[in-house]
């Protein structure tokens, strides 16, 4: 394996570590939503899915780069990470979803 070829598996790798840390910090963001907005809270649950929309873009937009450059033919090693940040991304999209609607209801209750 030549120099060139480990540093482009060790950017990849460090790439797929920055899909998990973002992705990851969003659904953090999204649970705390919700029990923001189960407390009535409601500006701090938006400011939450806003926050938490933001690194999931982040991870997001780093897993679409990754996506590009294999689709312009570059090689890319396969590596468990790569699974692992999906998996994560994935997740944290399912809390995005369900956290708006946990914030709807609670409004609907709140507003009753």
């Amino acid at each position: 394996m030549t120099e060139d070829d480990q540093g482009r598996i060790e950017q990849f790798e460090m790439e797929c570590f920055q899909i998990v840390a973002q992705v990851g910090s969003a659904r953090s963001c999204y649970l705390e939503a919700i029990t923001r907005a189960e407390e009535g809270d409601f500006d701090a649950a938006q400011r939450l899915i806003d926050e938490g929309n933001q690194m999931f873009n982040a991870g997001h937009d780093v897993h679409m780069e990754i996506l590009q450059r294999e689709a312009r033919g570059e090689q890319l090693s396969f590596r468990i990470i790569l699974l692992h940040a999906e998996d994560q991304l994935m997740s944290a999209e399912a809390f995005r979803i369900l956290s708006e609607k946990f914030i709807a209801v609670y409004r609907h209750m709140f507003a009753s």
